[in-house]
C-alpha cells in the first residue's frame, strides 16, 4: 500500500529499538527520510545502518536525550522542517505508587507529557504553514486500562492525551493531525523486563509467565514492533488527514470495550 509520504521528512524519537524502531522502519519502507534518536550512540548507529541497508533510506542518527532542551535542539538541527513527528520516550519503571517521591513523579511527567508537548510546540506551526503534518504520540494501553505499577506512566500519558485533544482540533483545517497510538503487550525489551521481574519475585519460570499472559489476549499472542510500526506509519500517511485527536489501540483485543 502506497502511503503517499515518499520523500517526507520524519523525526522518530527513541527509535534505536522497540516500538520506536518499528515505527522508523515502517516509515523508511514508505519512502521517508528519517532522523532517528536514542541515548546509546553505538546501538543507534547500528539501527541506522540496518535501516539504510534494508530500505535504502536516508537516515540521520542523533544520539541525545530527547527530554532535554539540548537533545531537542539537536533533533531539530538535523531536521528543521519535519513533515512527520513520532513522539516516543522511555516510560517510568514499574513501581508501587507509594514509593514515588516528588522527583520521580516530576521526571516521569517531564519525559512522557512535557517532552512531546515541547516538540509539538516547535514543529506544528511550520507544518501548518506548509499544509501537511502528521504527529503520532506513542503512549500506552494504560491510558485506557490502568496497569498496576505503571500509575506514573498512565497519569503522564493520559495528561498528554487530554492536553492535545483540543490542540488537534485547532490544526485539523491545516492538514495537520495529532493522534495517539496505544500499545498493549508488544514483544519488546520492556515487556521482557517485566517477565524477568515477575519471575524473580515469584520464582516461576519466565516461559510460564509469558504463556499465562498470552492467554489473556484474544489474539493469543504478543504483538510485534514491526506490526505496531505499520499502524504508526499508516496514521502518518497522506490518506489520514480526516483522522485526528484519536486514540488507536494496538493490543490484540485485550482492552474489552465496544467504544
Amino acid at each position: 500500500m502506497d502511503l503517499g509520504i515518499s520523500g517526507r521528512k520524519a523525526i522518530v524519537c527513541a527509535s534505536s529499538r522497540g516500538l520506536g524502531r518499528g515505527s522508523a522502519e515502517a516509515l523508511a519502507d514508505a519512502g521517508c527520510e528519517l532522523v532517528i534518536n536514542g541515548i546509546d550512540a553505538a546501538r543507534l548507529e547500528k539501527t541506522a545502518d540496518d535501516i539504510r541497508a534494508r530500505y535504502g533510506a536516508k537516515v540521520t542518527a542523533v544520539a541525545a536525550d530527547v527530554s532535554t532542551r539540548e537533545g531537542q535542539d539537536a533533533l531539530l538541527a538535523a531536521c528543521p522542517e519535519p513533515d512527520i513527528l513520532v513522539n516516543n520516550n522511555g516510560g517510568p519503571p514499574f513501581r508501587d505508587f507509594r514509593e514515588l517521591d516528588r522527583e520521580a513523579i516530576l521526571k516521569g511527567v517531564a519525559q512522557n507529557m512535557v517532552t512531546p508537548i515541547e516538540l509539538i510546540q516547535r514543529v506544528i506551526d511550520g507544518m501548518a504553514e506548509r499544509g501537511f503534518g502528521r504527529i503520532v504520540n506513542i503512549t500506552s494501553l494504560s491510558v485506557k486500562m490502568p496497569i498496576a505499577g505503571l500509575d506514573l506512566s498512565s497519569g503522564a500519558r493520559a495528561g498528554l492525551t487530554a492536553f492535545l485533544a483540543g490542540v488537534a482540533r485547532d490544526y485539523a483545517a491545516k492538514n495537520v493531525t495529532i493522534n495517539n497510538v496505544l500499545p498493549g503487550k508488544i514483544d519488546t525489551d520492556r515487556l521482557a523486563s517485566g517477565f524477568e521481574r515477575a519471575s524473580a519475585n515469584t520464582g516461576r519460570p519466565i516461559a510460564e509467565i509469558r504463556e499465562e499472559q498470552t492467554r489473556d489476549i484474544p489474539a493469543a499472542r504478543f504483538g510485534t514492533a514491526e506490526e505496531f510500526g505499520k499502524v504508526c506509519a499508516f496514521f502518518c500517511s497522506a490518506g489520514t488527514g480526516y483522522v485526528t485527536g484519536q486514540n488507536i489501540v494496538v493490543d490484540g483485543g485485550l482492552y474489552p470495550a465496544a467504544f
